[in-house]
């Protein structure tokens, strides 16, 4: 399908929706804006454009027909949830810029990465420490996991193709689900997490923090971590179970790194500041995004961040530009009735349906959708919000709706070879043929339901969530 194809059904679809009998109950802006809305998270999927290219003419189209008048079609670059994405990208500039990232996850190899196993506990490991303060799980994967992969690999002799599976396949495999586990651990560790506390304020009237967020995951995230790569290990098994060569591999490149740079002790000292700066927000009252926008400025004021590299970071005004439009499209679908009217209309289907058995079906629809998305935020956009608020009409607990979702909202990453930015690089690899990483991926989505909502919903329990 060419571009200009995938352009012209965008269209197609908007105008539809456009054209359709307004329901009652709707204001005729509601059901416009909602069209536009279709279309743009139908435009995300399909990609006639870059994806800040169709939230620019999205926004453009919203004030330019009068549906939302300008300053409200540009109200979500105000918000502070933007700038924490913003400051988070550029603060991972700061960890592969100096090479601390690689620095800890070689040390941690030089330690544990005498097998195969403990490899793979090596990069979830890794990507644990680094996660927090990565928004990018893209960068996060691709920048620093995925090379060191790569080399591991190498020292085996373990290349795409015949000797894929001495150690390649599981390597890769593995640093896959890991990054998928992490990125749903932090609020911080995946860009549209931010946009689930945001969506949870604005349909639920409910506050995540982003200790809530982590004290939230850390009990299931750290049993997914410990579970599935040793799941991979017995049923995708490498061909080699030893890895003396990995210790060697890592002190080699130690080696070369050298001591430790002024550049890489002020990032390392930034980010446990920072840490712990947003796991006592309770205490302190600084907001996330001050925090990480301190952490940012710190960084420009010791030079280990030239302006130059914040102009640079891409991937952070790209950001900028399309959760921008989409947090301002998002709230004026709630504050023009929208939102409200969905969920009553999916919620009176649901009557008589015990809320336990609702929230249970919604989240495994809401999982197994993500075969049909590319991109973890045009997930989150065309679903979250609407499926929050069906959830709590049928009677489920709002703390329990928004993190279940939430969770589930970087777990569905675990499905396919487009899922998400990591996706296509580790496949990409060529170690991992497709069908087996279909098939691994709804092994790994059904262990990670069953952490997640069994244990996990206990453990919010005991944490007074619901």
């Amino acid at each position: 399908m060419t571009k200009l194809v995938r352009g012209l059904l965008v269209i197609l679809i908007g105008t539809a929706i456009w054209l359709m009998p307004i329901p009652a109950g709707l204001k005729p802006a509601a059901w416009q804006l909602f069209a536009i809305f279709v279309a743009t998270i139908a435009a995300f999927i399909l990609q006639p454009l870059p994806i800040g290219a169709i939230a620019f003419i999205s926004v453009t189209f919203t004030a330019l027909i009068g549906v939302l008048k300008p300053a409200e079609a540009l109200s979500g670059f105000s918000n502070g949830t933007i700038w924490l994405i913003v400051s988070a990208f550029l603060f991972a500039k700061g960890f592969i810029k100096t090479g601390l990232g690689k620095r800890i996850a070689y040390v941690l190899i030089r330690f544990m990465g005498d097998s195969t196993l403990k490899l793979g506990y090596t990069l979830a490991l890794s990507d644990l420490i680094i996660a927090p303060a990565t928004p990018s799980n893209t960068a996060r994967a691709g920048g620093i996991i995925f090379p060191i992969v790569k080399s591991l690999a190498s020292a085996f002799d373990s290349e795409p193709g015949p000797s894929s599976r001495r150690v390649g396949s599981y390597l890769v495999q593995t640093a896959y689900q890991n990054n998928t586990i992490t990125s749903a651990m932090f609020m911080t560790a995946m860009a549209g997490n931010p946009l689930i506390a945001l969506l949870a304020q604005q349909t639920l009237n409910i506050q995540i923090s982003w200790g809530l967020w982590a004290l939230a995951a850390i009990v299931p995230g750290l049993l997914s971590l410990l579970i599935i790569p040793y799941f991979l290990y017995k049923v995708y098994p490498p061909e080699v179970t030893r890895t003396p060569e990995a210790k060697l591999l890592a002190i080699t490149e130690l080696k070369k790194m050298g001591v430790m740079s002024r550049e890489e002790k002020i990032v390392a000292a930034v980010f446990v500041g920072s840490l712990i700066l947003w796991s006592t927000a309770t205490i302190t009252k600084l907001d996330a995004t001050v925090v990480a926008m301190l952490a940012v400025s710190i960084m420009l004021l010791t030079s280990v961040l030239t302006w130059k590299d914040v102009l640079e970071e891409q991937g952070a005004w790209d950001t900028l530009i399309w959760m921008g439009v989409l947090i301002g499209l998002a709230d004026f679908l709630l504050k023009l009735g929208f939102i409200p009217w969905f969920a009553q209309s999916i919620g009176n289907m649901m009557i008589g349906i015990p809320w336990l058995y609702a929230l249970m079906i919604l989240l495994v629809v809401y999982m197994y959708a993500h075969y049909g998305f590319a991109s973890l935020v045009a997930h989150i956009t065309a679903m979250y919000a609407a499926f929050a608020s069906v959830a709590v009409s049928a009677g489920a607990h709002a703390y329990l709706v928004a993190l279940a979702l939430g969770f589930m909202s970087n777990l569905c990453m675990s499905l396919t070879h487009y899922a998400a930015g990591p996706a296509p690089i580790l496949f990409g690899s060529g170690y991992v043929d497709q069908g087996t990483w279909w098939k691994l991926g709804f092994y790994v989505s059904v262990i990670n339901i069953l952490i997640w909502v069994g244990i996990g919903s206990l453990w919010w329990k005991v944490l007074g969530l619901w």
